[in-house]
C-alpha cells in the first residue's frame, strides 16, 4: 500500500468514521476545495480546516455512527480513488426528513488530491444521494 493511500485510510478512519476534529489539521492542507459533489452543500467551495471541521460535525450530525468502508483503492502520482460504501443511522433531522431511527446505506466513490507535502487539497466525488433520499422517505 502506498504512503498516501495509507494517509487516506488513517484520514477515512479518524475523520470521517471517529469525527476526530483534531485529526483534520494532521491531514488537511490550507485550501481544501470539493471541485464536484453534487447534493453536498458545500459543492465547488474551497474550505479552510475550520471551515472543513464545521462541514464534518454537520455532516455527521445527523448519522453520528456513520461507517464508511473501503472496498476499493487506486492510487497514482497525487491521487488516491477510493470506491466506498457507508452506512449510518438517521438520528437527526436533514432538511425536510426528521429523525428516523434507519440505518440508511450508500455508496459511491471519491477521488481524493494531494500536495507535495502529503496534505489533502480537495475531492472529486459521486455518490447514490437518491438512493438515501428514497431509504428516508421509505
Amino acid at each position: 500500500m502506498s504512503d498516501r493511500r495509507q494517509l487516506l485510510m488513517d484520514f477515512m478512519e479518524q475523520v470521517w468514521n471517529l469525527g476526530e476534529e483534531n485529526a483534520v489539521d494532521r491531514y488537511l492542507a490550507d485550501a481544501y476545495v470539493i471541485y464536484h459533489d453534487p447534493g453536498d452543500p458545500w459543492h465547488g467551495k474551497t474550505l479552510g480546516r475550520e471551515a472543513f471541521k464545521h462541514r464534518l460535525r454537520t455532516s455527521r450530525a445527523p448519522f453520528r455512527d456513520q461507517r464508511f468502508t473501503i472496498a476499493n483503492s487506486v492510487c497514482e502520482n497525487d491521487t488516491v480513488a477510493i470506491c466506498w460504501t457507508w452506512l449510518g443511522t438517521h438520528v437527526g433531522d436533514l432538511p425536510g426528513f426528521p429523525a428516523t431511527g434507519r440505518t440508511i446505506a450508500m455508496s459511491g466513490i471519491t477521488f481524493y488530491f494531494f500536495d507535495a507535502d502529503d496534505r489533502l487539497t480537495g475531492h472529486w466525488q459521486a455518490v447514490d444521494r437518491l438512493g438515501v433520499m428514497m431509504q428516508l422517505r421509505a
